[in-house]
């Protein structure tokens, strides 16, 4: 069953002479539980495409049907509703409040939901010790490494139980080894936790942690790859193919 999918996608910024095409008759299909990596050149509608899916841009034409809804005819109140409670978002810099603990974080898209206290925080705190910082629920951002903070941010992003999680560069400002960490959380968080999630990363080691690599250029898909065997050969001979090596 699809998840999320786009149909025709397009999003023009600027008239005239200034106009430019950012994504151009895009078609994505993802389905439930399944791991998308989204790669290509900087400037090529990656973040973009994101934005749409996610509701945190509209569309010039085209549709994003989530659970068969098309979010583009949706009133700015309901697609707000529908991030909070049906999307989760991971983003490149943490994003975490100072003030707040970890479980606080974690559990702020609950808070800002009207869940009760108490029970926003023991939710938040179940996902946190899924992600390994079940001894970390009452530090602070700053007491923590930025592989923690991330994670922190993947527990928010999972506390509503959302069906598709958007991950824009999740592990861009992270060294090597958490970068590693952060990718195989987001595998998980498809194996075992039934999530959909579409990533936009420019690193191959990262992508080959999905099941599928969608690569853009220009505005538009050139190519789909479906990986298996040894993904991380796979993932760069399609990033050869593509043009990005």
């Amino acid at each position: 069953m699809s998840i999320v999918e786009a149909r025709g996608l397009t999003k023009v910024y600027g008239s005239g002479d200034t106009q430019v095409t950012a994504l151009d008759h895009v078609d994505l299909t993802v389905a439930q539980g399944e791991f998308v990596a989204v790669m290509g050149p900087s400037g090529c509608g990656k973040s973009t495409l994101l934005n749409l899916v996610g509701g945190l841009d509209r569309p010039t034409s085209g549709q994003v049907l989530i659970d068969d809804v098309d979010i583009a005819t949706m009133s700015d109140r309901d697609v707000t509703e529908l991030r909070r409670r049906s999307l989760g978002f991971v983003f490149q810099f943490f994003n975490l409040i100072p003030v707040l603990t970890t479980v606080e974080n974690a559990a702020l898209p609950l808070t800002l939901d009207g869940v009760k206290p108490a029970e926003a925080n023991a939710r938040a705190a179940e996902w946190l010790r899924k992600v390994g910082l079940g001894d970390k629920l009452n530090s602070r951002p700053d007491q923590l490494s930025g592989g923690q903070q991330q994670r922190v941010a993947v527990a928010r992003a999972l506390v509503t139980d959302p069906a598709l999680v958007l991950a824009d560069e999740p592990t861009g400002n992270l060294d090597s080894k958490s970068a590693d960490e952060i990718a195989n959380l987001l595998n998980q968080a498809t194996r075992e936790w039934g999530r959909a999630i579409v990533m936009v990363t420019h690193d191959v080691q990262i992508a080959s942690h999905a099941r599928r690599i969608v690569f853009m250029r220009d505005g538009r898909v050139v190519d789909d790859v479906t990986l298996d065997g040894d993904p991380l050969l796979q993932a760069r001979q399609a990033m050869e193919r593509a043009g990005l090596l």
